[in-house]
């Protein structure tokens, strides 16, 4: 059956690379979601991750590394009929975009921001990035990274953000349920994807994954912010898969609304010539 979403691209990623995993699972989410490509809007950094965008027919603004997030803050913000979905790696994301990604969840915008976290550098051949373990050994680090691991459930936690979640490349059918629920929740949502990098991460592989994930069950209460904190300290012998947290607050747009009575930040006044000429007089 065909998905709208699929444009049949020629994929320059690996043989058994994760990525191929998280490709389908968002196919498949957003036709579930009845969406049309030209709903949608993708936009990226650099990495092997944010390669998605090229693979599938939807509106895509691929940028600077670390640089999407205020793309698709930007993008939602004037068009906010559009389903914006930023993605990158977790170098990208977590690294380079680190302090973007503070203050997107500062603002809420309704956004959805999928992270493929392999735990390395992939692109770039392998060093170690925000989510490698510490001790972790690359070829630029033989002896180990020195840093600790950053742990992005606890950190988007702490930081009050609206939709936590984390899913795994290797369950198709359970990451396409919470792509759904990311894509469909009103304010930024936030999923953390594990990703085995099959070329530069010979530690986390998807047979490490398997032996480890386990999927939150209908007992678990994900508005529990001190329990979902404490979910989100799991990890090594047992890793939790699903919905970690969630809690509703305006999004950046109800704020526009409620203080300006707009529904998004392109002005509309009829004396809009006068602004532009007050704002070439200032330049010239």
């Amino acid at each position: 059956m065909n998905n709208a979403f699929d444009n049949h691209a020629k994929t320059a990623w690996c043989p058994g690379c994760g990525n191929f995993g998280i490709l389908d699972a968002l196919k498949e989410a957003l036709e579930q979601l009845a969406l049309s490509p030209r709903q949608v809007v993708l936009v990226s950094g650099i990495g092997q991750a944010a390669k998605i965008p090229h693979y599938l027919n939807s509106n895509v603004f691929n940028g600077l590394h670390g640089r999407s997030l205020p793309v698709a803050f930007a993008v939602k913000s004037v068009n906010p009929g559009l389903t914006v979905i930023a993605e990158s790696g977790d170098g990208c994301m977590y690294g380079e975009g680190g302090n973007h990604l503070l203050h997107a969840i500062r603002r809420n915008p309704d956004i959805t921001v999928l992270v493929h976290d392999n735990q390395v550098y992939g692109l770039t051949k392998g060093q170690a990035s925000p989510t490698s373990e510490d001790g972790f050994v690359t070829k630029t680090q033989p002896q180990g990274s020195l840093s600790k691991a950053f742990n992005p459930m606890s950190f988007a936690i702490s930081q009050n953000t609206g939709f936590v979640a984390r899913g795994f490349s290797g369950d198709k059918e359970g990451l396409i349920k919470i792509l759904r629920e990311a894509i469909l929740w009103k304010g930024l949502s936030l999923v953390d994807i594990l990703q085995p990098c099959v070329t530069f991460n010979t530690v986390n592989t998807f047979g490490w994954y398997k032996k480890r994930v386990y999927t939150l069950d209908g007992h678990y209460d994900s508005t529990n912010r001190i329990g979902a904190f404490e979910k989100s300290l799991e990890w090594g012998e047992r890793i939790p898969l699903g919905v970690i947290y969630r809690h509703e607050h305006p999004t950046f747009q109800d704020k526009i609304r409620d203080t300006f009575g707009v529904d998004n930040l392109v002005y509309q006044g009829r004396d809009s010539h006068l602004v532009l000429a007050n704002e070439w007089s200032r330049f010239r």
